[in-house]
């Protein structure tokens, strides 16, 4: 649940800050050029403020451990340490170096995991001396890790390939391999854990099927599509405290929520196979989208002849949509989200790498659109708003304006000054007399 830019996935954005929940989404970190920051979700669908590092270190990875005064950084200035601090008494508890980058921190109440491109290390919590080494791991540039919230299933989750979207599931606690799980055919692009460690949900860089599977059996337990029109890249998937729900957010303005009951659309069979299946260029949009319905509509009626039916199209017609979504005012460079408790209401909270959160509504019984409740700015005011938009921004008015003049669509007219005009002045037209030289 994590984004931002610099040197990887999980760091900071370039031109953006790094923004993250913390394990049970009830708090917010950020790293920005001026230090880090924690934030605290209010009940009035607030963010507040509670701690300003200010030390005028470029933080580009900022992981806090619950809501209590630990807290993992690394800068942009010496990207291969590790410094965990006491933020409440601003002092630093101890730092480690590394042979490479640093490129994802995760932490729980009984260990610390240091992602690397191709290693990863275990440390205990309590006393923060290195457990475990997992070496050689396929390459992982982006950092893609995930470790269980759970202290009774301390599984960590990433990639065992770099070619397919196979997922190795490592035990922190006996420091043992537990199980390997076939998730796409396309390389992994997203791991997220639920609350009790038992559910691991994941995506491929196709970005079109999200899957959710059970842990350690491997079983897979639900199925859905994104979206019908187009591949995207799927930047953070999120399960709500409760595990009733999953939010996945992309390169697109659109964050979809899926549902997780039994009986659902979407939940797989018992004893399914855990298998690819992968991502087809069918599947449904956001709910209530038209595509949705027609998709689903054809689900219901090929059910009972499901087995008549090549396997790739049952299976496209017996994956889950969307049960609610919300549409981004703008698209950012990269989104994380939430789906929390803020006053005993369902609430969706999606934080941007340009600074900005936003607060929706969740109709945890209807579902559909989720109405847009609040904006707030996660640094000052001040801060300067991504380049790339101001240029797109500048760059679109400056067509608009050239446009605005043109002809009407249409065949040239060769005859018509203004679809083809003169290279030369026109002979009823004289050109006029040279200036006088100065004497």
């Amino acid at each position: 649940m994590s984004l931002g830019g610099g040197h990887s996935t999980e760091g900071t954005n370039a031109g953006g800050i790094f923004v993250q929940f913390n394990q049970d989404c009830t708090s917010l970190v950020a790293g920005s050029s001026s230090g880090y920051h924690l934030f605290a979700l209010t009940p009035d669908d607030g963010i507040e403020e509670i701690y300003a590092s200010r030390s005028g270190q470029d933080t580009c990875l900022v992981d806090r451990l619950f809501s209590s005064s630990l807290v993992a950084i690394v800068t942009v200035s010496a990207p291969r340490k590790l410094i965990v601090c006491h933020y409440k008494k601003g002092t630093e508890i101890c730092n480690y170096s590394y042979s490479n980058t640093i490129l994802a921190v995760k932490l729980n109440r009984s260990r610390l995991i240091v992602c690397l491109e191709e290693s990863l290390h275990i440390h205990n919590i309590r006393d923060m001396k290195i457990l475990h080494t997992i070496r050689d791991t396929p390459p992982n540039p982006r950092g893609l890790c995930a470790l269980s919230p759970c202290v009774d299933h301390c599984y960590v989750a990433y990639p065992g390939s770099s070619a397919v979207g196979e997922v190795q599931i490592f035990d922190a606690v006996h420091l043992n391999a537990k199980c390997v799980i076939s998730a796409h055919d396309s390389p992994l692009a997203a791991l997220a854990w639920s609350m009790c460690g038992r559910r691991l949900a994941t995506a491929s860089e196709r970005g079109t099927v999200i899957r959710v599977f059970a842990v350690p059996e491997r079983t897979r337990l639900y199925e859905f599509r994104r979206g019908v029109k187009r591949c995207v890249s799927i930047a953070c998937l999120a399960f709500s405290a409760c595990g009733a729900y999953l939010a996945a957010t992309s390169n697109t303005e659109t964050v979809h929520v899926f549902r997780l009951q039994e009986g659902a659309t979407g939940a797989v069979g018992a004893g399914a196979v855990v298998g690819a299946g992968e991502e087809g260029s069918t599947g449904a949009g956001p709910a209530g989208a038209a595509e949705a319905g027609w998709i689903d509509w054809l689900s219901q009626a090929v059910s009972a002849g499901a087995g008549y039916l090549p396997a790739q199209v049952a299976d496209v017609l017996t994956q889950g949509r969307a049960f609610a979504a919300a549409r981004l005012p703008r698209p950012a460079r990269r989104a994380v989200a939430a789906v929390t408790i803020v006053a005993r209401t369902a609430r969706l909270v999606v934080a941007t790498s340009d600074g900005v959160v936003y607060v929706y509504s969740l109709d945890a019984q209807e579902g559909g659109e989720c109405a847009l409740l609040r904006t707030h700015r996660l640094l000052d005011a001040g801060t300067p708003a991504p380049i790339h938009s101001q240029e797109e921004s500048e760059r679109a008015q400056e067509l608009g304006a050239a446009l605005a003049g043109s002809p009407p669509r249409g065949a040239f007219d060769l005859r018509d000054h203004r679809h083809f005009p003169p290279m030369r002045a026109s002979p009823a037209t004289p050109a006029a007399p040279a200036p006088a030289a100065d004497q």
